[in-house]
């Protein structure tokens, strides 16, 4: 495990051994850390990650009047909102968008994916273009501030794997995301690590878990630091998710009908957006689904959006979104759908869009907060926001009202510096 101290690494690697090699991510330990006590404020939220940059013009805020190097082939919709259109290829969305709010006047300054990247997931822009955290992603602060809502399930979830700017930083690897590192959307999906080995039965881990509790002991004989403290609790929930059935049953996406499951889409983000659902139902505080291709469209983008991208993120969000109100879910779980920037206006000669972070569209969805409505507008050629200019951390600051956090909380990285959850921003008034 990365970011451990000497000893914390040394004694994990111990237990594990002790455990028969049961390797689950030491996310558990938020509730041990400072987190809110469990079921106090049991929202959650689901992201999904448009890696690469989705097209805006293309999708919410097209420009049917612009000259055609910009407006491009894709024509406008009517959605069940009087007076709000979307793109012709997003038809499932239209009939749901009074559940559902786009802000179009989004943006930042950063046009390089990983810089663009970091920026959205965590709301600091790094000085330099990687591809590891330098701050604490989203889902990694609510798994330190508020754990997850049921006991027993890991509070940060990444599907279907996990993403390389979705981790913890100076919070530390126990705050990292849990993944399944498989495809609910193929016939053999199996989460890792949520069933006992086959050669270890129940009686066998007791006995390995009592070996464990002797070791404990001795260390703490020796540690005069306090290292120790605290690791009781990432065993403990390490024990109860493979010994217990709720985390596998909240994984096993196959309980659901097959009606159900076409209606999501039978494609990795679709299965990923129903297995996402059945997570925060069952006590995950926060998700963040990756999947379904690349939006890095720098050739053949209105080919590359049509074919595949489009139909699959309109079935899947839709779907999503009308599954968690009819479970009157609305208020409890929010829906967010966004990537590191938007795309140029000016269509390329490769008949693609660039990279364009002067302008981009977040989805929000559920949650508690206002929906139906398009917040914000953007000039002629969706260059740059003309009305309600909104940053990355006001973006990040509804998700964290939604949540009952306080974006003003403050960390201390490595050095001691304090570090707020966002340097920059206010919750949307327009959605709260």
């Amino acid at each position: 495990m990365l970011e451990l101290t000497t000893n914390r690494r040394t004694f994990l690697k111990v237990g594990s051994l002790a455990l028969g090699g049961l390797t689950l991510p030491g996310l558990l330990a938020a509730r041990a850390c400072g987190a809110q006590s469990p079921g106090s404020y049991c929202k959650s939220v689901i992201l999904i990650w448009q890696a690469g940059g989705p097209s805006h013009i293309d999708m919410y805020d097209l420009k049917p009047n612009a000259p055609a190097e910009v407006r491009g082939e894709f024509k406008p919709i009517s959605t069940n909102v009087p007076g709000i259109q979307i793109s012709e290829h997003l038809p499932y969305q239209a009939k749901v968008f009074d559940k559902m709010a786009v802000v179009r006047s989004a943006y930042h300054t950063n046009a390089g994916h990983g810089m663009g990247s970091q920026w959205m997931l965590t709301g600091y822009q790094p000085t330099i273009e990687v591809n590891d955290n330098i701050f604490p992603s989203t889902g990694s602060v609510v798994a330190k501030l508020r754990g997850p809502n049921t006991p027993g399930l890991p509070a940060y979830v990444n599907l279907p794997r996990v993403l390389s700017l979705g981790k913890a930083a100076y919070l530390g690897a126990s705050f990292n995301p849990f993944a399944p590192d498989a495809n609910p959307n193929e016939a053999s999906f199996q989460v890792r690590n949520l069933k006992l080995p086959v050669r270890v039965d129940a009686e066998r881990l007791e006995r390995r878990k009592q070996l464990v509790g002797d070791l404990d002991t001795i260390r703490r004989d020796l540690d005069t630091k306090g290292d120790m403290s605290g690791l009781d609790t990432f065993y403990r929930d390490a024990m109860e998710m493979v010994t217990n059935t709720k985390a596998q049953q909240a994984f096993d996406v196959n309980r659901e009908s097959v009606k159900v499951r076409d209606h999501y889409g039978r494609n990795d983000l679709g299965q990923c957006c129903l297995l996402a659902r059945r997570l925060v139902e069952a006590g995950v505080t926060f998700v963040t689904v990756q999947a379904g291709g690349g939006w890095d469209t720098h050739g053949n983008n209105f080919t590359e959006l049509k074919r595949r991208l489009l139909p699959q993120f309109d079935m899947g969000v839709a779907s999503l979104v009308e599954d968690l109100y009819d479970r009157g879910l609305q208020d409890d779980v929010l829906v967010m759908a966004v990537g590191e920037f938007g795309r140029t206006p000016k269509i390329n000669k490769d008949a693609g869009r660039d990279h364009w972070p002067g302008a981009m569209s977040v989805l929000y969805a559920g949650g508690g907060l206002k929906m139906g409505q398009m917040i914000g507008t953007t000039n002629a050629l969706a260059e740059y926001p003309t009305t309600k200019p909104y940053t990355p951390g006001c973006v990040l600051s509804t998700m964290y009202h939604a949540l009952g956090i306080d974006h003003k909380h403050v960390f201390y990285d490595q050095a001691q510096r304090p570090m707020p959850v966002l340097s920059e921003g206010e919750p949307i008034k327009e959605l709260v």
